[in-house]
């Protein structure tokens, strides 16, 4: 269907959805087109290999494609690198028809990798998603070694840390026969170690950037939370989707309680209300960010790094309050409308905006929690700090 069709039947469906929508296609301007000959020499449009970069970005996130677009100057193609160096890390360590004793010198060396030219890799599964970014990886190196010393500096450290963190989660899984992260602060450092460092490298950029203040460095925790808060979110709501391809990133210790063996089981049992309540109590866990992350905002001053920042957080907190006391998680991926998600790009714009927006969709949440459920006054608490 096409969008004018769409858009027709979203008119009698649900009007007021069709009004966001017609307002964000009429109003909501493109901050800059990194294909415009006067943004060559940031974007690198002109170079065969910074194009193929830009277009592996669409294919692998069309969310972030949009806002990393939008950042000023040399920051967007920094970022899209950045963006596609952990992406490719990311998809080593997701394949788990890649055998350990072939996977961990290259997630250890990924970082060498990430300069040495012309280094590729193709030993993906073939239903991995992301395997053609591997297979051109060089035009990716290309591009890391154009960066500027510090981005460079930076992209590389951040990669080393990560990958030393997934080699070591990978390694546990394929020896031991572990596949459940056991208690909270595990399930912590492993999203630390794939979104907090994230965090920690943007931050860094910004300030090396000049765009944003050199003390920003100073607050790391805030940058680690506000890393915690997508990712945990992400790890919520793809419920289904991971537990099918036997990757499991839910704690035992939120889940194991109610009597279930194994995470398949929450959705196989037919046991609805057990299930919600271990939802909600990873949906309180995922909350515990949710300060930090409007304290982080807070302190960012340029307009586009606020608004790369803020988009991605707003739609965090729009799909923990869709995924709250929703059984329908447990079945299939569920995500906010588009309508929401215009409403939420447009209104994402400032400090104050945002935080109303984090109380509106904290509201939500409480609204639908339940007294019987035992994560009942945790949740209350958290929506009331919000």
């Amino acid at each position: 269907m096409g969008k004018i069709a769409s858009l027709l039947v979203l008119l009698f469906t649900h009007p007021s959805e069709f009004r966001t929508l017609v307002q964000f296609y009429l109003y909501h301007e493109q901050k800059r087109d990194i294909t415009a000959k006067q943004e060559h020499p940031t974007s690198g449009w002109d170079r065969s290999s910074m194009r193929r970069c830009w277009e592996f970005l669409d294919m692998t996130s069309r969310s972030f494609a949009a806002v990393i677009k939008e950042l000023e100057g040399d920051l967007a193609r920094t970022i899209c690198i950045y963006y596609l160096v952990l992406r490719g890390l990311d998809t080593i360590e997701d394949d788990m028809t890649i055998p350990d004793e072939v996977k961990q010198p290259i997630l250890r060396a990924f970082h060498q990798k990430t300069v040495t030219p012309g280094w590729t890799f193709s030993d993906n599964g073939p239903d991995e998603k992301d395997r053609q970014l591997l297979v051109e990886y060089d035009t990716v190196v290309e591009e890391v070694n154009r960066l500027a010393p510090q981005y460079k500096t930076i992209i590389l450290d951040i990669c080393q840390k990560m990958e030393v963190g997934m080699a070591d989660y990978a390694h546990k899984a394929a020896t031991t026969g572990t596949v459940y992260l056991e208690t909270v602060a595990e399930y912590d450092l492993y999203c630390h170690y794939v979104a907090g460092l994230v965090g920690e490298g943007l931050t860094r950029i910004w300030a090396a950037s000049g765009k944003e203040s050199s003390w920003l460095c100073d607050q790391m925790e805030l940058a680690n939370s506000m890393g915690l808060l997508l990712q945990k979110t992400n790890i919520i709501r793809d419920f289904r989707e991971d537990v099918e391809q036997r990757r499991f990133f839910w704690p035992r210790e939120i889940w194991a309680k109610y009597g279930f063996e194994e995470m398949k089981d929450i959705y196989e049992k037919g046991d609805v209300e057990h299930a919600t309540w271990i939802q909600s109590g990873m949906i309180v866990d995922a909350l515990r960010h949710a300060c930090d992350s409007l304290d982080y905002l807070r302190l960012l001053k340029n307009q586009s790094v606020f608004v790369f920042c803020a988009v991605p957080a707003c739609m965090a907190m729009a799909t923990l309050a869709l995924c709250f006391m929703n059984p329908k998680m447990f079945q299939r991926n569920i995500k906010i409308r588009k309508a929401e998600a215009a409403d939420l790009i447009m209104r994402s714009t400032n400090s104050r905006e945002v935080a109303i927006l984090f109380r509106e969709y904290a509201r939500k949440i409480h609204a639908k929690a339940k007294p019987q459920d035992p994560n009942f006054l945790r949740i209350s608490v958290m929506c009331g700090k919000v």
